[in-house]
């Protein structure tokens, strides 16, 4: 067999296997051994961010991390042991706010207290609810979910390296890297308008203010009050709103902001200064509905990514936060 024959058998093997997996993924998973699990979440859910409005950000981004790192199998909930720096402690995770973690911790004690029998349902596909219904209390859009993911059995923190994007990506780079995960440019764009309900650190962005020339593609005024908020010596811990208009609402604000160079990080602007993707920020900046079907498509092929079904490779954590002994 040749080497080209090769590389197609091989890549031919690994797509079926990555089909055969999101094909055990199904909405209603949980139906027989759990069938109110999702009004049980959804409850959790409400009341955590009722709580902690925060939390809504914080889940989404938790979700995103998760799923870019070993693929949605909760892994990034696993806490460092003595023997082991877990993923949660890469330096690319050290920003995730805690009330995402505690949104999925809450929301298993409730199912689990709740369902017929503990223990029934992943806490990936309870971070993948979660992450549906804190979308839908920002005022975002409803959509249905694939259940059937099991919890991945290995956290390691060297395994972060290189696999989520910085806020310094451009659109190649930033296409590259969810291709890599069988996500499309559109895909990588209306997922990156989650930032509409999300928080940013100083630190990721000053670069783009703190300096002799403001980066020329941010608004000047926008440029301003970044500046105010996140002065130089300012503690790069701080954080502020992505979207200073809409914070707490998921819409399509992120693209109008972006039409008016008010993206916050490179990453976000770059969306519309490149004029590759910058017809793409137009129409969802124009029609909401369009960016909520894309969005919702989008989310649904997100959840799919490197999903682990097989009980060789995974299981169902009795503690979210711990792997099983």
């Amino acid at each position: 067999m040749g080497a080209g024959i090769r590389i197609l058998a091989a890549a031919l093997l690994a797509l079926a296997a990555v089909r055969g997996a999101t094909a055990q993924l199904r909405q209603g998973y949980y139906s027989a051994s759990c069938p109110n699990v999702e009004a049980i979440v959804q409850a959790a859910v409400a009341l955590k961010v009722q709580q902690t409005p925060v939390a809504v950000g914080a889940t989404v981004r938790l979700f995103f991390h998760d799923c870019f790192v070993q693929g949605c199998d909760a892994s990034v909930i696993i806490v460092s042991s003595g023997n082991n720096t877990a993923e949660k402690d890469h330096v690319s995770n050290l920003s995730l706010a805690g009330d995402g973690f505690d949104t999925v911790i809450k929301a298993k004690a409730a199912v689990d207290t709740q369902c017929p029998s503990p223990n029934l349902v992943s806490c990936a596909d309870i971070l993948t609810m979660a992450t549906r219904d804190v979308i839908g209390l920002a005022d975002g859009p409803a959509y249905p979910v694939e259940l059937g993911r099991l919890d991945g059995l290995v956290s390691t923190a060297s395994n972060v390296d290189g696999n989520l994007p910085p806020p310094s990506f451009n659109l190649d780079q930033l296409t590259a890297m969810f291709a890599a995960n069988n996500l499309s440019q559109a895909d990588m764009i209306a997922l990156s308008a989650a930032h509409t309900v999300g928080f940013a650190h100083c630190g990721t962005f000053t670069g783009r203010i703190q300096t002799a020339a403001v980066d020329p593609t941010m608004d000047p005024g926008y440029a301003s009050q970044l500046l105010a908020a996140c002065p130089a010596g300012v503690d790069p811990n701080v954080a502020l709103e992505i979207d200073p208009v809409t914070p707490h609402a998921f819409d399509n604000q992120y693209f109008i902001n972006l039409q008016k160079g008010m993206g916050l990080l490179t990453s976000d602007q770059v969306l519309y200064a490149d004029l590759r993707s910058r017809p793409t920020v137009d129409a969802w900046a124009a029609n909401s509905s369009d960016f909520e079907a894309a969005f919702v498509a989008a989310m649904t092929n997100l959840g799919r990514v490197g999903v682990k079904t097989d009980p060789a490779l995974g299981n169902i954590r009795r503690d979210c936060a711990v792997l099983n002994s």
